[in-house]
């Protein structure tokens, strides 16, 4: 079973329900559609009756719950301890009403917040910014959590590496330029995503463009520094670098050029030094691998909001509504 369609039955065992705030995009309501159609998740929509019509036309979403800001009676719920979360920072009630009534993310944040929604998903036409700072201003980070961070699951179709394919690459979508703690920290979580979405043993490679020094850089130094911390600090995550990409997931090349790494040649978990690298890897593999790319998901907020590319496709909005399902089952 394909990857999307394993999560998309988990998701339909326990519904869940999701916020969609972009109702300025039609293809909110394409995957909506989709959504209800295959019941993988409760919506809420949130928008103005004059843009849902209008962006809706021709397509069924009468399962989806309409919010409209304006006259939904919780708004001033919201607005009041929008404000409350956010006075210490120079908050004011007029500046909360501003933001709530005119950006639907942070509106989207505070339904969760309440607990009137299990999760968020947005993205198709707003930056990774604009979608992940009020989550992290609203929802915050899990409690434990060294640092949020963001991942894609990546499924690359006939391919005999990864997991039949199926690979966590991460940071792909958050953080610039994480030091060796901070990389350790990403691949402690994304251990834990890739084995909750993917079900299986996570194998993770620390990528450089070095393999076992091969090549001298402090890009190398941070890379090897973060293998050592997660050694020491988080035993139980098989990891190994610093490996280039061949010998992370070619077992032939790993034999060259890592011999007796249980890593090397094995992983499925890709780590990547920096954004730079993860945000092109990822690219590179989705455009010209033809691979299934969903995300930038979002690992260690207290509830699950998930971002998309703004040249998603509508069918990758339904994957990523799935995958934040089922993320919100295992919170």
């Amino acid at each position: 079973m394909r990857f999307i369609d394993s999560i998309k039955e988990r998701a339909k065992s326990d519904i869940k329900t999701i916020v969609l705030p972009e109702s300025m995009d039609r293809r909110t309501f394409q995957a909506a559609e989709v959504i209800l159609k295959e019941k993988i998740a409760n919506l809420i929509i949130i928008g103005t009756d004059e843009v849902i019509a209008e962006n809706s036309k021709g397509l069924d979403i009468s399962g989806a719950k309409i919010i409209n800001p304006y006259n939904y009676y919780k708004t001033q719920d919201y607005i009041e301890v929008f404000y409350e979360l956010r006075k210490s920072k120079g908050m004011t009630p007029e500046k909360a009403k501003d933001i709530i009534m005119n950006d639907y993310m942070y509106y989207a944040c505070m339904m969760v917040k309440f607990g009137d929604a299990d999760g968020v998903v947005s993205g198709a036409c707003h930056s990774t910014a604009s979608t992940l700072k009020p989550s992290l201003q609203i929802i915050r980070a899990k409690s434990g959590t060294k640092m949020v961070s963001g991942f894609f699951v990546v499924c690359v179709p006939d391919c005999q590496f990864g997991e039949d394919g199926t690979f966590v690459f991460a940071d792909a979508g958050l953080n610039q330029n994480p030091n060796s703690e901070e990389l350790a920290a990403i691949t402690e979580s994304s251990a834990k995503s890739f084995e909750m979405l993917v079900g299986k043993k996570p194998i993770c490679a620390l990528l450089s463009h070095s393999t076992k020094g091969s090549a001298k850089h402090p890009d190398v130094n941070k890379v090897v520094d973060a293998v050592e911390i997660i050694k020491r600090e988080y035993p139980q995550i098989v990891a190994d670098g610093e490996l280039q990409l061949d010998a992370a997931i070619v077992p032939e090349v790993a034999k060259l050029k890592a011999p007796g790494s249980t890593v090397a040649g094995n992983a499925n978990v890709l780590i990547f030094p920096d954004l730079d690298a993860g945000n092109i890897g990822y690219k590179l593999v989705e455009r010209l691998g033809k691979a299934e790319a969903y995300g930038p998901l979002t690992q260690g907020m207290a509830k699950p909001i998930n971002d998309l590319s703004r040249g998603c496709h509508y069918n990758d909005i339904v994957g990523v509504v799935a995958i934040t399902a089922v993320q919100a089952q295992n919170r």
